[in-house]
């Protein structure tokens, strides 16, 4: 499944959130079930990014809400996130390399 959440931050909030969505993602990976992550930022629109996490299954994930360490660095984040649902069961995929283009 995968996780999206989408963010719409102030070109001045730009470094603290970057911070903020690499300390959520890296207390996100320690869990089990993760598979990997991306964060990225709309080209037409700097102010629109998005946290995309992979994981093993839903209950993975709800599992991973409920530790500590990511209450405490991940779910502030989380908690600022475009109102919208954010978990997608993963019906087709064509990406076999799992690298982000460049």
């Amino acid at each position: 499944m995968i996780v999206i959440t989408r963010y719409s931050v102030p070109e001045a909030d730009t470094e603290a959130f970057r911070t903020d969505a690499d300390a959520a993602v890296e207390v996100l990976s320690q869990r089990p079930g993760f598979r990997c992550h991306r964060i990225g930022r709309a080209a037409d629109e700097p102010t629109l990014w998005t946290v995309v996490t992979e994981w093993d299954g839903a209950g993975y994930y709800r599992r991973a809400l409920s530790n500590f360490d990511v209450k405490v660095t991940a779910v502030p984040l989380l908690s600022r996130a475009i109102d919208e649902p954010t978990a997608f069961e993963i019906l087709a995929s064509g990406d076999t390399s799992g690298d982000a283009p460049s």
